[in-house]
């Protein structure tokens, strides 16, 4: 009688080392695949956020300078001033709209604001940015704006803004008139798509954009303002002149009372030897300088 005996069949240590190595490769690509897609991710993630960033500064801009104002005879309030090269700066007095960043915090609408390029940090987290401080026209910036400003953009590259000069017909980096608006700014704004915000890192990836800007309104001029071409008060009318005399000549010219000056002289009699009296002067007086 012969015995049938089962065997009972298993897994060789080379046949586990081997599927156990094919997991391992199965893991390591799934692995790497997810670290490629999360990579992808905050890259996608940080350059939506540094255009949408990008996009709220220039609106910004140009919601304050679509609202400037400047007025002629108080010139010292309303400077307009325009800095280029390394530490940029543009500032002007407009009054903003009630949605305009940080308006809650100022009792009008009517301020000065400064845009400048600022470095902040050191060593690997230095980056240049795009910040914004604001003041009422005739208070100086508090110590919340100057420490705290609003930052509207990071890592900043360059940042140019140039005027449109009518005389030249092209545009220029330099505004020396501060006392006039220029008609239109184009506002040129870069930013670098990763944290190693150095200028000669021409490897890094920059995103820019450009604005050209219409100026609606110009310097408001000093006689529209005050009703006098020298700032002073409106021109007082001159006193008549003087009667001729019985010769038949021109009399003499009147004078102004105080600020003015005086009026044309009245005309002699029409009848030799008469001694009619002359007419008064027509003529305003004139505010000094």
């Amino acid at each position: 009688m012969n015995l049938k005996t089962n065997l009972r069949r298993a897994f060789t240590l080379i046949e586990v080392m081997v599927a156990v190595a094919i997991f391992a490769l199965l893991v390591a690509a799934v692995y790497s695949t997810w670290l490629v897609i999360l990579k992808s991710s905050q890259v996608g993630n940080a350059a939506a956020a540094r255009v949408q960033r990008e996009r709220i500064a220039i609106r910004t801009l140009e919601d304050s300078l679509t609202c400037i104002q400047s007025f002629q005879a108080s010139m010292s309030y309303y400077m307009f001033n325009l800095t280029n090269g390394d530490e940029p700066v543009l500032s002007f007095v407009a009054r903003l709209p009630d949605i305009f960043p940080r308006n809650g915090k100022f009792d009008s609408n009517l301020r000065r604001l400064t845009f400048s390029v600022e470095s902040t940090g050191s060593g690997m987290d230095a980056e240049r940015d795009l910040v914004l401080r604001q003041n009422p026209i005739l208070m100086d910036q508090d110590a919340d704006e100057q420490q705290i400003p609003l930052v509207l953009a990071k890592n900043v590259k360059d940042f140019l803004i140039e005027c449109w000069d009518t005389n030249a017909l092209d545009w220029v980096d330099e505004w020396d008139s501060t006392n006039s608006l220029p008609p239109m700014v184009r506002v040129t704004l870069s930013l670098t798509l990763d944290n190693k915000n150095n200028q000669d890192n021409t490897a890094a990836s920059v995103l820019a954009i450009t604005r050209e800007i219409a100026m609606p309104s110009s310097t408001l001029p000093q006689i529209a303002q005050t009703g006098s071409p020298y700032g002073g008060a409106a021109p007082a009318a001159g006193i008549g002149g003087v009667g001729g005399n019985r010769n038949g000549q021109n009399g003499n010219g009147g004078y102004g009372n105080g600020s003015g000056f005086g009026g044309n002289g009245g005309f002699g009699g029409n009848n030799r030897g008469g001694n009619r009296p002359g007419g008064f002067g027509n003529s305003g007086g004139a505010a000094p300088q």
